[in-house]
């Protein structure tokens, strides 16, 4: 019998499973990951006013994996023997016919003084972190800010600090506490969230300015404190800082021969699949794939390569060439609790909707459908 391992839980790896299975009722799936679960991380954002609870987005994958009959093994990967088709874990060793790489990426965290800020994308715990210090504080400054990776562009994460940002404003308004708080967005960039395209720029800027809140942009990264922000262009206070810094490889990357890009990612080709390596493929913040520089590291993204990427392996298991490729598209909706904004890029058009109330009850209703065929 075939057999392909998935490593990771996320986004990217639990498609390529879905995938896997349907296109192949007989293959032998085994899933590597510390935990079986899926953190559903496009909904962290709502933790902090209440509206979801860590049990709501934190869903336990032992009912999918039997549904799909897969095995699970509970380790971390280490590394990678025999081009691939041995992949060294937690007290073993698991050997494959076809491996996809889905174990995500991992933050930069070099800057230093980094450990006085949160990184939400992280997991629930910082954002639970992030909504009990804003609980216990009567006043003061909360600063929110990304960079990237300056050895590759697309390695980044910007769009859910927007989302933090706006939805803590609408928070503290309908506590009746926004005059109490001064609200900071800083990045390195000059133009923060350009990659969400030049429509979309201007009208994030121009809504914080309607909001009060401050910016401190263009200005590169010194240092946190436990109450500051240092910038080369100056230094501002902060009693609490939400950070996300750019991505890179996972550490386990280096006890492997996989080839990497200049910024710490495993490189693939237009068909997710590793170059040098025989049924061997790689999917979502894992990689570093060919296309445009605002090609966007989101959930959405994940899954599309993993769809490539699931059905060329199970053609070159068959011993055909595989042939499928991925659309490059962001889709998000830039979400402040109870309103969002819809935007939409792909190489051939922009698009960004007016900011409405439909947008974030349409979010909400994508996270329902997309976890049922996980619950």
């Amino acid at each position: 019998m075939t057999n392909v391992t998935i490593l990771g839980t996320g986004f990217a790896a639990l498609t390529a499973a879905r995938k896997l299975r349907a296109a192949d009722k007989m293959l032998e799936i085994t899933v590597v990951a510390p935990e079986p679960r899926l953190v559903y991380l496009p909904s962290l954002i709502w933790l902090p006013s209440g509206q979801r609870k860590p049990h709501d987005i934190v869903v336990p994958l032992e009912s999918f994996f039997r549904r799909h009959n897969i095995r699970y093994v509970q380790a971390a990967a280490e590394g990678l023997g025999e081009g691939g088709r041995l992949v060294k874990i937690t007290d073993g060793e698991i050997r494959n016919d076809g491996l996809i790489i889905g174990t995500g990426g991992k933050f930069i965290k070099k800057l230093p003084g980094i450990e006085h800020a949160l990184t939400p994308c992280e997991g629930v715990a910082p954002v639970m972190a992030f909504k009990e210090r804003l609980e216990q504080l009567e006043s003061g400054t909360l600063a929110f800010g990304f960079s990237g990776n300056p050895k590759e562009g697309t390695a980044m994460r910007g769009g859910p600090m927007f989302e933090f940002l706006f939805g803590t404003d609408e928070l503290l308004r309908r506590q009746g506490r926004r005059d109490r708080f001064k609200l900071v967005f800083f990045s390195p960039a000059p133009k923060p969230g350009i990659r969400l395209g030049e429509k979309a720029l201007p009208r994030i800027m121009r809504r914080m300015k309607e909001l009060g809140i401050e910016t401190h942009l263009g200005h590169k990264m010194v240092r946190f404190e436990p109450n500051l922000v240092v910038t080369e262009g100056g230094e501002f206070d902060a009693d609490l800082i939400l950070f996300m810094p750019g991505i890179t490889g996972n550490p386990w990357f280096d006890n492997t021969d996989l080839p990497r890009s200049p910024g710490g990612l495993i490189k693939a080709d237009d068909h997710c699949r590793v170059p040098g390596f025989t049924c061997t493929y790689v999917a979502g913040d894992a990689g570093s794939f060919p296309g445009p520089d605002w090609m966007p590291k989101q959930a959405h993204m994940a899954d599309l390569q993993a769809t490539a990427a699931a059905a060329n392996l199970v053609d070159e298991l068959k011993g055909k060439t595989p042939r499928r490729t991925f659309r490059v598209e962001l889709m998000c909706v830039i979400d402040d609790n109870k309103s969002g904004t819809l935007v939409a890029r792909t190489p051939r058009f922009n698009l960004v909707l007016p900011r409405m109330g439909l947008a974030h009850r349409s979010k909400v209703f994508f996270e329902r459908m997309y976890l049922r065929r996980y619950r």
